[in-house]
């Protein structure tokens, strides 16, 4: 039982299905599966709790997790169940905060390696102030101007201003989902990889700080076919320390990968920039309360409430 609505606005912005009041998702095929690690903003066994909610998702067949949270904790049982995630061909994204336009706190566990950070935007592709900043950025969505429950969860969807990187978060892991229910023989990091060079950013940036490659675009990929997924077991980020693993969760570095280290994440040259869509606006499949959905496919699903 979610009882504060954070949990079921992000699985709502997913695959909700517009229903009655209810919001249309990104995804409505997906399936969700729900995993709660708070009750009332407060942690229900700490660190063990977030590692063991990771565990048991990857365990119950998950291929992308959602954390649309964020705080301050250990990191050595967060960290092993990342690397179970990297294993196991699930790709994990986590909201980079909210803390961009105040103390820009870096926070867990969007600052470990094998966690996809998003970023927030607004309807124009501006990032949101709001939107903490730092090489842990990988991607941005939108986090403004995004659908969710008004009062209580019974009650009819409508337009929040700034739902924060929570939501930016939910909608990108709904990219990886179509995308991937686009292409079910893909690895993950052929998913990540398409989702990187088929983001939108200028044309002269490869990356910064605050949007990192670039504000997510599946339809690039659902609708028009772009993205070249590359080599299935090449990372296109966290290359060396996915290497690194012990066992590897992929074969060594090649000698001409890119030596970025993994604090300032590179996809490298197989990951540069590959979209050719005329389509220029950055958000043309920004949601509404009855918007329509690009694709649809069942994928699993851990959603994680965000800390007050």
């Amino acid at each position: 039982m979610d009882t504060g609505g954070h949990g079921t606005d992000m699985a709502a912005l997913i695959a909700g299905t517009g229903e009655g009041n209810g919001i249309q998702g990104l995804a409505p095929g997906a399936e969700i599966l729900p995993i709660r690690v708070t009750l009332g903003g407060v942690s229900l066994g700490g660190t063990e709790r977030f590692a063991e909610g990771i565990i048991h998702a990857i365990e119950s067949g998950a291929k992308i997790i959602n954390i649309s949270q964020g705080g301050t904790m250990p990191h050595d049982e967060l960290s092993e169940a990342v690397a179970l995630a990297a294993r196991h061909d699930v790709l994990v994204f986590a909201s980079a905060g909210n803390a961009g336009d105040t103390t820009n706190h870096l926070e867990d566990p969007v600052s470990l390696p094998g966690v996809v950070g998003v970023g927030a935007v607004d309807s124009n592709g501006e990032r949101s102030p709001y939107s903490t900043y730092g090489p842990q950025v990988t991607l941005a969505a939108p986090g403004d101007d995004v659908p969710r429950h008004c009062g209580d969860l019974t009650g009819p969807a409508c337009i929040q201003d700034e739902g924060g990187t929570s939501s930016a978060t939910a909608l990108a892991s709904a990219s990886a989902a179509l995308i991937w229910a686009r292409h079910p023989d893909w690895t993950k990091n052929q998913v990540l990889r398409v989702m990187l060079n088929t983001a939108e950013r200028p044309d002269d940036q490869r990356r910064d700080d605050y949007t990192g490659y670039g504000i997510v675009r599946p339809d690039r990929v659902v609708l028009d076919g772009e993205g070249d997924p590359g080599d299935p077991d090449s990372p296109p980020v966290f290359r060396d320390w996915e290497a690194a693993l012990d066992p590897p969760a992929t074969p060594a570095p090649t000698p001409d990968a890119d030596p970025t280290p993994d604090a300032e994440p590179a996809p490298g040259p197989e990951a540069e920039p590959a979209a050719t869509s005329d389509n220029a606006s950055p958000l043309p499949w920004m949601l509404g309360t009855g918007a329509a959905v690009l694709a649809t496919g069942s994928v699993g699903w851990l959603l994680w409430r965000r800390r007050s």
